[in-house]
């Protein structure tokens, strides 16, 4: 399936100032599956290690990091000779390797012609807690699931995609029923590679969420596996809390919904845990809208998103007519599930999101993003029925700050000055 991270790849393969790459990202988002493609189709060779699997490859960085060392190891493992240029050297679950992730230091410093990437499931975990992290000695990018663009090129909808990418109001307002056809089967199937895969093959949508529930319980055995016992039942009971916590009018995340009368002291390291594995988003409130945002963070106030809006709607149980087929889709659910979705879109283009609300009314405005030299005020609405309240009183309130809004809505392309309206299936900022 086509992904695109790739055309990263390339410039980082072609890059003069290449480091060694590390592929962050959740468990199952696709980072094996990309680094073996990218390889299979840029190079002449690959060496796959994957230090959770091969006892070898678990202690070849513990003796010393001498490089023609480790590559005679690696090459034990594979049966391939590592060639500077022609070879991909691949290190999966590196943060299985003891001083693995310092040993990446080495190849940068002492052997910047070889060719390595480095990932693991839970690294972003690991790179929180290790000291040795190679600070200025890797390049690093992040895989997130599939995002709309991305499932319609793997459905076969390359026109869809194509009209998408030209953006074409005109030809996007025709072509509408499709866009929102297959946008409801995005909300379903969400971004996950086996899942989107597996509904591309068989269109089966029982099957759908068996493996959504596999994925869940392959995220719950990790945090079992490398969290204390008493750390893994806060973490599973904040992973729980989601779907409640977005359903709620207020989308702030509230500890007592996790567990009737939870602090924040007892459950800080857990959410911070889920962020670091990636499976979780946290998006911070800000006081003002004005740049830079990240100064008007307001670090007691934030909201918690899933990686995935696919299994979002498994965890809440959402019922596959009425996602797919109801013209009143979550009727209770679908302000929280829309959000959830424009966040993934915004998250996989590599934009960092806030929210704002007011301290002395119910306003809200649901996203806040700074991109390029603007502050951007989103409104998310899930219907053609729309009306931005909160964001029209707060720039009419601040003309100061010369705010143009957007709405992200059902509704076609309008432009009203103050405010312009996109539709859900062609974000863009």
């Amino acid at each position: 399936m086509e992904r695109t991270i790739k055309q990263k790849l390339k410039e980082w393969k072609l890059s003069k100032n290449r480091k060694p790459l590390i592929l962050l990202g959740a468990r199952q988002v696709g980072k094996t599956w990309i680094m073996k493609d990218f390889g299979k189709s840029h190079y002449e060779n690959v060496a796959y290690v994957n230090c959770d699997e091969h006892p070898l490859a678990k202690t070849m960085f513990e003796a010393d990091y001498s490089i023609p060392r480790i590559l005679l190891v690696v090459q034990a493992i594979t049966g391939v000779a590592v060639e500077p240029g022609k070879t991909l050297l691949i290190i999966d679950e590196i943060q299985e390797a003891p001083r693995g992730l310092h040993g990446l230091k080495y190849f940068c410093e002492n052997a910047p012609e070889y060719h390595v990437m480095a990932a693991g499931s839970l690294l972003g975990v690991a790179l929180s807690h290790k000291e040795s992290y190679p600070v200025g000695k890797v390049n690093m990018l992040r895989l997130y699931p599939m995002n709309f663009e991305e499932f319609l090129l793997a459905m076969g909808e390359e026109t869809l995609y194509s009209i998408l990418q030209s953006g074409d109001k005109d030809m996007l307002n025709i072509m509408k029923i499709k866009f929102v056809e297959l946008l409801r089967q995005y909300y379903y199937v969400g971004g996950m590679p086996e899942v989107v895969q597996s509904y591309r093959e068989n269109k089966n949508l029982r099957e759908v969420r068996t493996l959504q529930q596999e994925i869940i319980d392959s995220y719950r055995r990790d945090i079992t596996k490398h969290a204390t016992k008493s750390e893994a039942v806060r973490i599973n009971q904040v992973l729980s809390s989601i779907p409640s916590q977005l359903t709620k009018e207020n989308k702030k995340f509230i500890y007592g919904v996790v567990k009737e009368g939870a602090r924040a002291a007892q459950y800080e390291l857990a959410i911070q845990w889920l962020i670091d594995a990636g499976i979780v988003y946290k998006v911070s409130r800000v006081n003002a809208l004005k740049m830079p945002l990240k100064a008007y963070e307001d670090l007691g106030a934030f909201k918690l998103f899933l990686l995935d809006c696919g299994l979002l709607g498994m965890m809440a149980d959402a019922p596959a007519e009425q996602v797919i087929a109801s013209e009143d889709a979550f009727t209770e659910y679908k302000g929280a599930f829309t959000e959830q979705y424009v966040h993934q879109q915004l998250t996989s283009k590599e934009i960092n999101t806030y929210y704002w609300s007011s301290e002395k009314t119910p306003a809200e405005i649901d996203f806040v993003i700074q991109h390029q030299d603007r502050v951007i005020p989103i409104e998310v609405k899930a219907e053609e029925n729309v009306r931005a309240k909160s964001m029209s009183e707060y720039i009419k309130n601040n003309p100061d700050l010369h705010l143009k809004g957007l709405r992200i809505s059902m509704k076609g392309y309008i432009d009203q000055g103050w405010m312009e309206n996109i539709p859900l299936y062609a974000i863009k900022v």
